[in-house]
């Protein structure tokens, strides 16, 4: 089922193999119409997208941003939609997480090497290009080497959380980036709750976050089965929250990849966003930040 809208997708600028101009584009001839770009901790690429977007007449652009942060034994990933991301503190705090990333990514290349797995540097930097490393560019150089078959591989095998090659990296916690994206008119979304509601954690976790101030939740998102989505649907329900949801896309195959628009998010939950946006002036701020 296609969706008129996709709220959390990736460019070149975070760990995406799409530019932003080339996401826009192929999210509008996918059927598109409301997109949000939401690279990790870098709002960089917003500017081509919204350039990209003004082709349109009938496409909205979304300014996002998706967060990492920790809680104990897990990650959460909080998405932020409607972010004044013009703002100098805000900016700030990115370029800090951004170095993090860097100097984490030189040292899990350190630890391949001393797995006998070495990559050169060189490679991390071609595949992340102009964009923030991540280790979605370390896969892609394990694969290049032939140390791995695939993406998925390079993760299951050595970078994921418990993999031998992982580096933890400095993270606000979930409440905190809740706050951040607060403090710049942003929306926020807890992203791919699965694996949350897997480790028993989530119900606890959305009882904290709706108190600090979350709003929406992903329950269509790329490869959910439909009963994972009556049951995320059900939680949003109970916890107020708008079922939103997208594809994650970041164009490095694997058999849960999707594109642009391919999940069964229905329109209704996104005029909700866009009329919250409104209430709250996001849309207006949105334009007026795309103007400058």
């Amino acid at each position: 089922m296609r969706s008129l809208a996709d709220l959390h997708c990736h460019s070149t600028f975070s760990d995406g193999r799409l530019t932003p101009t080339e996401l826009v584009n192929l999210a509008y001839g996918n059927g598109v119409r409301v997109l949000s770009l939401t690279d990790h901790d870098i709002v960089d690429g917003l500017p081509e997208a919204f350039r990209a977007a003004e082709r349109y007449s009938d496409f909205t652009l979304i300014p996002g941003i998706e967060m990492s942060t920790d809680v104990p034994g897990n990650e959460v990933h909080i998405l932020g939609h409607f972010i004044d991301w013009h703002n100098p503190a805000f900016l700030d705090r990115l370029r800090r997480l951004q170095e993090s990333r860097l100097n984490r990514a030189r040292l899990m290349v350190e630890k391949l090497g001393q797995l006998g797995k070495p990559i050169p540097w060189e490679r991390v930097e071609f595949f992340a290009g102009e964009g923030a490393v991540g280790r979605p560019h370390i896969a892609l150089a394990l694969v290049e080497a032939g140390h791995v078959s695939s993406v998925n591989e390079a993760f299951n095998m050595y970078l994921s959380r418990n993999g031998p090659a992982y580096v933890p990296r400095d993270r606000l916690g979930p409440e905190e980036v809740i706050s951040l994206l607060l403090d710049v008119g942003g929306i926020a979304t807890l992203a791919h709750p699965r694996e949350l509601l897997a480790a028993g954690s989530l119900g606890d976790l959305l009882t904290v976050l709706t108190e600090a101030g979350l709003r929406g939740m992903e329950v269509y998102y790329q490869d959910y089965l439909p009963e994972e989505i009556e049951t995320f649907r059900e939680l949003a329900s109970k916890y107020r929250l708008i079922p939103l949801g997208g594809s994650d896309y970041h164009g490095l195959g694997g058999p849960q990849q999707r594109e642009p628009g391919d999940i069964p998010l229905p329109i209704e939950p996104v005029q909700k966003l866009l009329a919250l946006a409104e209430e709250r002036g996001a849309l207006e701020r949105a334009r007026i930040a795309h103007a400058r």
